[in-house]
């Protein structure tokens, strides 16, 4: 026979990073000799793997509070300067399309950026697509139907 458990997960907590002043209690008690660290994690109730973690972070930072975090990945070729000749070339002109400012970028930062990417990063600037109203309209009239025709179900 088998059981089937309901676990409620929002019942769980996400786990949290110690606070800055525990860290400090237990490596100021570490440095004062008062215990090993398997023992002082054991009196902080933390891990002894975790004590020997901001032990070691402590020796390559000469700090006791966490470290900031790093940003991960690479970092983005769309800078401050990027932005602005964006801003620049549509200033000039405002109708020009992505292929364009990729031209413009290349040519003038020799920057190559995609075609996606451009489009998020002109979204997150605030440009907008702008449609033309300097185009005539189409020559070709669009059919009108009567009402009598868009009443009227065709029967298969």
């Amino acid at each position: 026979m088998c059981t089937v458990i309901a676990l409620d997960f929002a019942a769980f907590d996400m786990a949290k990073a110690y606070s800055d002043d525990l860290r400090c209690k237990l490596l100021t008690a570490y440095d004062r000799g008062q215990g090993s660290l398997r023992e002082l994690a054991e009196l902080f109730s933390v891990s002894y793997d975790w004590a020997k973690k901001i032990s070691r972070q402590r020796l390559r930072s000469q700090q006791m509070e966490r470290v900031a975090q790093g940003r991960h990945g690479v970092a983005s070729r769309v800078t401050p300067e990027v932005e602005a000749e964006l801003l620049r070339q549509l200033r000039e002109q405002p109708d020009c399309t992505l292929a364009d400012l990729q031209k413009g970028l290349q040519k003038s930062l020799r920057i190559g950026i995609s075609s996606q990417h451009l489009w998020r990063v002109l979204k997150r600037l605030g440009a907008r697509l702008k449609k033309s109203r300097s185009t005539r309209p189409s020559e070709t009239p669009k059919p009108i139907k009567s009402v009598e025709e868009r009443s009227l179900r065709k029967s298969v």
